[in-house]
């Protein structure tokens, strides 16, 4: 595994946005039977989600949180000297989607802009590279912009996939200063899993084709799908999730010297409610460590640890918070952190 360390770098504030178009999932009945959709619903704890409408793209989601979070801190743009963004459902093939936000959000020139492709994990990879990146540099302040469409990624007929998927996006602003102290990092991967989440067609690989785009039944069960949906094997990334996340999570506390009396929050991706319940059991956390958006988002893929934590901890983090962050799922790839908060900032939710 891949263990990083820094010092003195860290969060100072973070906002997020949602669409304000609403899925009942219990509602969500065009394509199932109604006692189906409750039996499905029931078990995933998915009550709630959000889709973004036609035209709207993960890079506005993250717009939005991004001037809400300048607005609030009264950033001066001048100081921004990074912007990353974090997503599998940019805005086009290319120019990367960071470069356009950088233009969009009035930053300078002088602004270093790149796009991560990652999925589940990608947060807080996402967190490892910008800490690295103001650990060696001179930056001033960075952006972290992770926004996710994954409504537009999977079959409404595919009931392995159709009730779990939602949008939103965030910004988190990263700054160097003492109060902060040592974080610390553990990023893996093991792509002979790279089946168990995926979309096959549509990239270069496959590219699209009047076939490619054609609705297929694709098993006994009567799902349907196209090959530019994403598909998931769920027990198989099930028994992944419970194979490698307790081992990493308990590697970054003892990389610490910390335990779990001593973390304030233990915020995992939010994939469904009865895999973090396990987890959360199995690593014997106590429960109101562990907040929970995913009743009212679904998974929102990357999006889902910050979301989580402008959602369900906005007045909780006054002082020193010390926070375990793990993410896990498309690649197969997995993530996680303990960092510090110091009085972060935490601006309201925005609907858009």
């Amino acid at each position: 595994m891949a263990n990083l360390s820094f010092t003195n770098i860290g969060i100072t504030g973070m906002a997020a946005a949602v669409p304000k178009n609403t899925i009942d999932n219990y509602a969500y009945t065009e394509f199932f039977p109604k006692a189906d959709v409750k039996d499905i619903v029931d078990k995933v704890g998915i009550k709630e989600r959000r889709f973004a409408p036609d035209g709207m793209c993960a890079s506005d989601l993250c717009f939005a949180a991004a001037e809400q979070l300048i607005l609030d801190l009264q950033i001066n743009k001048e100081e921004i000297d990074l912007v990353v963004f974090v997503s599998q459902t940019p805005d086009y093939r290319m120019p990367a989607t960071a470069i356009i936000l950088q233009h969009r959000l009035g930053l300078g020139k002088h602004t270093a802009a790149f796009d991560l492709s990652l999925g589940c994990s990608a947060f807080v990879y996402g967190l490892s590279i910008v800490y690295g990146l103001m650990q060696s540099g001179s930056f001033r302040k960075a952006l972290l912009l992770d926004g996710e469409t994954r409504s537009k990624v999977y079959s409404p007929k595919d009931r392995k996939t159709a009730f779990l998927f939602g949008d939103g996006g965030v910004a988190a602003l990263i700054e160097q200063n003492k109060k902060f102290g040592d974080s610390f990092f553990s990023l893996n991967s093991d792509g002979s899993l790279a089946d168990l989440i995926k979309m096959d067609a549509g990239g270069y690989r496959n590219p699209s084709s009047e076939e490619t785009v054609q609705e297929k039944v694709v098993d006994e069960y009567g799902n349907i799908r196209t090959d530019e949906h994403g598909y998931m094997n769920g027990a198989d990334v099930f028994n992944f999730v419970l194979r490698e996340i307790p081992k990493n999570f308990k590697s970054v506390l003892e990389q610490s010297s910390n335990t779990n009396d001593s973390i304030d929050f233990n915020i995992f991706h939010q994939a469904n409610d009865y895999m973090n319940s396990y987890l959360a059991k199995k690593l014997k956390l106590d429960s109101k460590k562990v907040p929970s958006c995913i009743a009212k988002f679904g998974n929102t893929s990357s999006v889902s640890i910050p979301l989580t934590i402008v959602s369900e901890l906005q007045n909780q983090l006054q002082g020193s918070k010390k926070l375990m962050l793990c993410g896990f799922g498309v690649g197969m790839s997995w993530a996680t952190a303990q960092l510090s908060l110091v009085d972060c900032k935490i601006s309201d939710l925005i609907e858009i």
